[in-house]
């Protein structure tokens, strides 16, 4: 669990700060991959069209980088 400081009584700036620390940290994507049983083919697909989302943004970066 997260830990989060309740400072003045605001329960809502700490709920934010909650929130935000559970997105950095990855929790909210774990906790969606995990809500319901996924295929060992579908997580075979899903692994493959990660890695082309990724390899086609470092392209795009390293195109702008570079002025192609």
């Amino acid at each position: 669990m997260l830990p989060v400081v309740v400072r003045d009584n605001n329960v809502d700036k700490a709920l934010k700060t909650l929130k935000r620390a559970a997105q950095k940290s990855g929790l909210n994507k774990e906790l969606r991959k995990r809500r319901a049983f996924i295929r060992p083919c579908e997580k075979r697909q899903q692994k493959i069209a990660e890695s082309r989302r990724r390899m086609l943004k470092n392209m795009r970066r390293r195109m702008l980088k570079e002025g192609y």
